[in-house]
């Protein structure tokens, strides 16, 4: 958690809004999929948001859909997902942020699951299926075990929620773009920069958001109005049309480019 605190505070002293980049562990295979976690620390990410796949997402997209399922059917295990973490940390001292549901956690069981993540180096957790109420079920023990827990904001959330859920989570908050599922997308929503700034007035945390970010134009444009901005769908595409690392890292680094001052 404090990787990932100071991180966000020597963004802040440079001017900077933090990238973070997203992609699924064990796709499009698990040693091609560590490639790309690390090319991500390498070549401008600030942040890993690192994919745990679910058979049954509910707020992932086709893209990230067909990554999880592809994953899973590769044999991706938590232990192996955890091992991966663990890799990473080895190379780099990027914060890295866990990413599922609440059910392969559940079956994992949530002491062990909390206790293997902080040994790999996991520094923080997003579930997006466990709402503000059923925290309980997972939030005590990654408490305990140090690890940062990011609420997701919606459009539709109400401001005494995005009040509490400031109070109550830690690292940052995520503001979702759209009232829809993950996605590339051509356009983000006119209201954007003044639904971030309201919700960025109620936090005390800082805020990323995403869903729907895919271009450097666009991260540049929502630069001045957020801490973050979390990338995910555009590079599970890329990195299942066949483009090189070289290629890949040459965009993380134009993306990066775009959230300088």
């Amino acid at each position: 958690m404090e990787r990932l605190k100071q991180k966000f505070a020597d963004l802040r002293s440079l001017g900077e809004t933090a990238f973070i980049p997203f992609s699924v562990a064990g796709y499009p295979d698990e040693k091609t999929s560590m490639k790309i976690f690390l090319k991500m620390a390498h070549c401008g990410g600030d942040v890993i948001e690192f994919g745990f796949p679910f058979s049954d997402p509910v707020a992932d997209g086709p893209a990230i859909q067909k990554a999880a399922a592809m994953s899973i059917r590769n044999g991706m295990t938590m232990d192996r997902s955890l091992d991966m973490c663990a890799g990473i940390r080895q190379q780099t001292d990027i914060p890295i942020i866990f990413f599922s549901y609440f059910n392969p956690i559940h079956k994992y069981g949530t002491e062990k699951f909390a206790s293997r993540a902080k040994e790999s180096g996991v520094d923080g957790v997003l579930l997006v299926d466990l709402p503000l109420e059923e925290t309980c079920w997972l939030k005590p023990v990654t408490d305990k075990a140090g690890l940062a827990w990011t609420f997701l904001v919606t459009p539709t959330t109400p401001l005494e929620r995005v009040r509490s859920m400031s109070q109550q989570g830690s690292g940052f908050l995520y503001y979702v773009s759209v009232t829809g599922v993950t996605g590339a997308r051509s356009a983000l929503p006119d209201d954007l920069s003044s639904k971030c700034a309201e919700v960025k007035a109620l936090s005390r945390l800082p805020l990323a958001v995403g869903f729907g970010v895919s271009t450097p134009s666009q991260a540049s444009f929502l630069r001045p109005h957020v801490d973050g901005v979390v990338i995910g769908s555009a590079i599970i595409n890329r990195a299942g049309n066949g483009g090189s690392m070289a290629e890949l890292g040459a965009w993380l680094k134009e993306i990066k480019a775009a959230l300088r001052a």
